[in-house]
């Protein structure tokens, strides 16, 4: 997916492209079903197949990108983890379950497991193993109990 890429195969095949456009506005404006959706799909899909992009190609492009957001949430987690301990709830229940809640997170694990639940500013960010700084979370948030 690297620009230069894009922008030779642009420069060689301009006039496909443009084609391809001028199919896309006449199918869109002259036929109004569904067919004009599925024909609509067909040009696109053909001209991404004609360009050379396969859907590897997309999908590695697709969980790059997943993996950063995911990594910088994560990130952005756990510095604000240090730094809104102190005004971290500790919530008990009796089965040995806790909620440890402030602004921006909300941990949830038992007592005993490897594992917390952590939700940051409402996303879910799944199940983290134990670090330092999970474990020091933990700590601060019951002593402000």
């Amino acid at each position: 997916m690297d620009p230069a890429v894009w922008s030779q195969f642009i420069r060689e095949n301009w006039l496909v492209i443009v084609i391809a456009l001028v199919l896309l506005f006449a199918v869109i404006n002259l036929i109004k079903t569904v067919l004009k959706w599925a024909i609509v799909i067909a040009i696109v899909a053909g001209l991404f197949i004609y360009s050379g992009v396969t859907l590897d190609q997309i999908g590695n492009a697709v969980n790059k990108v997943t993996d950063g957001t995911v990594s910088t949430l994560k990130s952005e987690a756990q510095d604000m983890m240090l730094k809104e301990a102190k005004e971290a709830k500790y919530t008990s229940g009796g089965d040995g379950t806790f909620t440890i809640t402030t602004p921006n997170l909300e941990v949830k694990g038992a007592a005993g497991e490897d594992k917390v639940e952590v939700i940051f500013r409402g996303v879910s960010l799944g199940k983290w193993s134990m670090t330092e700084t999970t474990q020091s979370f933990i700590e601060e948030a019951r002593k402000n109990q």
